[in-house]
C-alpha cells in the first residue's frame, strides 16, 4: 500500500515561513498544532501499522525549495527499508527553468513539480496564484517537465477546472495527479454538484489522475457519508486505474488520526479497486 500525497519536515533543517508564523489562519484552519517537526518515523508510526509500506512526499512550502528536496532526498537515502519519492517545487514561468530542473533532476528521488494554482476563494485573492493560468510561461513550463519525464501535481479549486483543463489540453505528454479531488471547499448539494460537473474538466483528459486526498481541509468535522459523494464521483469520472489514495498528513492530523482516515476510505472504495487506489495507480504513475 502506498500513501501517494504526504508531508515531511524538520523545522531545524528548513525554513517554511508558514510554520514559523504564529497565530495566522489558513484556509484548512488553524495550523498551530502541527507547528513542529513532523520526521519519516512519526509518518511511519501511523501509516505502517495499517500496512503502509512506501509514499510520496509533496513540497509543503520551503522558503528555498531546493533546500527542502535535498533533505527529503537525504531521508529516503537514511532510510532505504522505506521507500519514498518526491514531488518538489519549481516555478514553471521561471527563465532558468531548464537550469533549476536539472539541479532537481540530479537527486535520484525526484518524479514531479508541483505549483499550486489555488488553494481557496479567500487565499488565492490574496496570492494571485490563479495567474498562472494567463502566463503562457506555465504551459511551456509543463510542457518542458513532460518532456523531461516529469510529473505534474495540480492543486486548484472547481471554479478554475475548465480554465486549466484548456491549459493541460495543450501539454498532453504531461502526466498530472489532481490533488484533493479537486478541493471541493463548498460541501452544500449545490457546490458538490458544481464540483462534479467541473471535474468533468478533468476526468476527461487521459493524461490526468485523482488523488483521493486532503478532503478534511474544508470540512472538518467530517464522518464517512461525507465522504461519500466525493470518493464515488472521482471512481465514476476517473476509474479506479487513475485513483489513488493519500492522507494528507499532517494537515489532515488536525481532524483526524489516520487509522480513521484510512479506514473510511476503505469503506467507500470496493474491494474490487482497492489494489489500484491503495497501490497500483500511485506506483506506475510515481514510479514506485
Amino acid at each position: 500500500m502506498i500513501d501517494a500525497h504526504h508531508h515531511l519536515w524538520d523545522l531545524t533543517a528548513v525554513h517554511y515561513p508558514w510554520l514559523a508564523a504564529k497565530g495566522v489562519l489558513r484556509f484548512f484552519g488553524d495550523p498551530s498544532p502541527i507547528q513542529r517537526n513532523y520526521l519519516l518515523p512519526d509518518f511511519r508510526a501511523e501509516a505502517s501499522a495499517l500496512g503502509i509500506t512506501g509514499s510520496v512526499h509533496i513540497q509543503v512550502g520551503a522558503a528555498d525549495p531546493l533546500a527542502e528536496a535535498k533533505w527529503v532526498q537525504a531521508v529516503v537515502d537514511a532510510n532505504r527499508d522505506w521507500p519514498m519519492v518526491q514531488v518538489v517545487h519549481c516555478d514553471l514561468t521561471a527563465p532558468d527553468l531548464a537550469q533549476q530542473l536539472d539541479v532537481f533532476q540530479a537527486l535520484p528521488s525526484v518524479r514531479g513539480v508541483r505549483q499550486i494554482v489555488g488553494r481557496a476563494p479567500g487565499e488565492d485573492a490574496q496570492s494571485g496564484t490563479n495567474a498562472l493560468l494567463d502566463d503562457p510561461g506555465f504551459l511551456e513550463g509543463l510542457l518542458l517537465i513532460g518532456e523531461r519525464g516529469l510529473s505534474f501535481d495540480l492543486q486548484l479549486i472547481p471554479e478554475l477546472m475548465e480554465k486549466t483543463a484548456r491549459v493541460l489540453g495543450q501539454a498532453p505528454r504531461t502526466n498530472v495527479a489532481l490533488c484533493h479531488a479537486g478541493s471541493p471547499h463548498d460541501r452544500s448539494p449545490e457546490g458538490l454538484k458544481a464540483w462534479c460537473q467541473q471535474l468533468r474538466w478533468l476526468s476527461d483528459l487521459p493524461h490526468v489522475r485523482c488523488k483521493l486526498s486532503g478532503l478534511g481541509m474544508f470540512q472538518h468535522r467530517w464522518t464517512v457519508e461525507d465522504f461519500r459523494p466525493i470518493i464515488e464521483t472521482c471512481l465514476d469520472q476517473f476509474g479506479a486505474d487513475r485513483c489513488m489514495f493519500g492522507s494528507n498528513f499532517p494537515v489532515d492530523s488536525l481532524y483526524s488520526n489516520y487509522e480513521t482516515l484510512l479506514r473510511a476510505h476503505e469503506r467507500l472504495i470496493p474491494d474490487s479497486q482497492r489494489s489500484q487506489v491503495f497501490a497500483e495507480t500511485a506506483a506506475r504513475f510515481y514510479k514506485l
